[in-house]
Parts: structure tokens; C-alpha cells; sequence
């Protein structure tokens, strides 16, 4: 279960508590209200909020409809708020779990890579190996480190990244060895070691990169 599915599940746990905090008041001559442990709302609120902007951001419909009904109107009690939030909530799940969402995070980050990556090749067309290379091994830790968070993984060194990715069942032992290769490249150039490698095995380097984003950062 990766980080947003667990996430999830908590907050539908969450949600099941909300609801059974459930309370009533009573005012002379209006009838009963029903409420909900306030503390426990605006907790699950907040986190519902951060999910959502984790996943679709700021500009997608289902912030804008968080926003336009987080707060509760005139003369509603929180149990209302609480049933309206939730619905979205739920809708916001079921899409997600549905792969019906491309995550807002991710679609970001691939004009990010694809940025780099076009910035790399050139300065390998101009000449500057070495900050080619450099700036292509970035991108592909960068993008390790994602595939980590993907599968609640640990950060850590590009190497031991890799290893824990091709463990875990992202990719195969193949894909692990050439990043193993492409991870050699990188290190030698952010020592200054140019001898170690050439042009045109940094332009593999950046072509194998675009491949793995491709295949893996979907």
C-alpha cells in the first residue's frame, strides 16, 4: 500500500469516528441539533485539504469544491459541513482508486524532468559534458526518490535506492544495472572525473533516462 493509499484509509477511518461522535443539543422552541466532536472535524479537514492538493492541486475541481463548502453556512451545525466535505471526500477516493486521476504531483514533475532533460542535451550539443551529465543524474535520482515515496520506501543514496526499487518489485534486475551504469556516469562527473566517461555515453545516459521515465514515472 503505497503513502496516498494509506493515507486513504485513514482518513476514511477518521471519517467513520467523526460520524459516530455524533451528538444532539437542544434549543427551547427550535428542536434538536445534530453536531460532531469539533476537534476531531477540523482535524480530518485539514488533512483532507492537504491530500487533495497533494493530489490534484490547487486548480482542480475537487479543491474548488472543498473550498466553496469547508466552512459551514448559516444556521448549519458541523454534522451538515462534516456530510458535505465528506462527500467529496468519498468521490475524490473513488476516483483515485478508479484510475480515473493523473496526479497533479506527477503531471508537474514530467514537464520538470522533460525541462532538464532538453536542458541537459544542450549543453551536450554545446560542449559541457560534465554538466550534462550532471544535471541528467539529478533528474534520475529525483525521479528514484519518487518511485521510493511510490512504494513507502526510505530515502537514501541513488545506489541504495536502486536496490531497494528493484527489491521491492518496481523494476527488474536488468533496469537495475543500468541504472547502476548511468549512476557511474553521474558520480564520476560531480567529481570532475571527465576522463571516465565521453559524449556520446552521456548521450545514452540521457536517453535511457527519458526510457525510464517513460516506463516508471507514468
Amino acid at each position: 500500500m503505497n503513502k496516498i493509499n494509506k493515507r486513504f484509509e485513514e482518513l476514511l477511518n477518521q471519517a467513520k469516528e467523526i460520524k459516530d461522535s455524533e451528538y444532539e443539543t437542544y434549543i427551547e422552541g427550535t428542536g434538536p441539533y445534530k453536531h460532531v466532536d469539533s476537534e476531531k472535524l477540523l482535524n480530518w479537514l485539514t488533512k483532507t485539504e492537504n491530500l487533495i492538493v497533494n493530489i490534484c492541486g490547487e486548480n482542480s475541481i475537487y479543491y474548488s469544491r472543498f473550498i466553496e463548502n469547508k466552512n459551514a453556512k448559516a444556521h448549519e451545525t458541523n454534522l451538515i459541513l462534516f456530510n458535505r466535505i465528506n462527500a467529496i471526500f468519498s468521490a475524490l477516493k473513488d476516483d483515485y482508486e478508479d484510475g480515473y486521476m493523473t496526479s497533479y504531483k506527477s503531471l508537474i514533475q514530467a514537464e520538470v524532468f522533460d525541462n532538464e532533460l532538453e536542458q541537459a542535451k544542450e549543453l551536450l550539443n554545446s560542449g559541457y559534458i560534465l554538466a550534462a551529465a550532471v544535471i541528467a543524474g539529478t533528474v534520475l535520482e529525483t525521479s528514484l526518490r519518487e518511485l521510493c515515496d511510490r512504494e513507502s520506501l526510505a530515502h537514501g543514496k541513488l545506489d541504495k535506492m536502486n536496490v531497494d526499487l528493484a527489491k521491492a518489485g518496481t523494476y527488474n534486475t536488468i533496469q537495475q544495472k543500468k541504472i547502476t551504469a548511468i549512476a557511474g556516469i553521474r558520480n564520476s562527473a560531480a567529481h570532475g572525473k571527465t576522463d571516465d566517461f565521453n559524449k556520446n555515453e552521456v548521450s545514452t545516459m540521457i536517453n535511457d533516462i527519458e526510457y525510464f521515465l517513460i516506463q516508471y514515472l507514468k
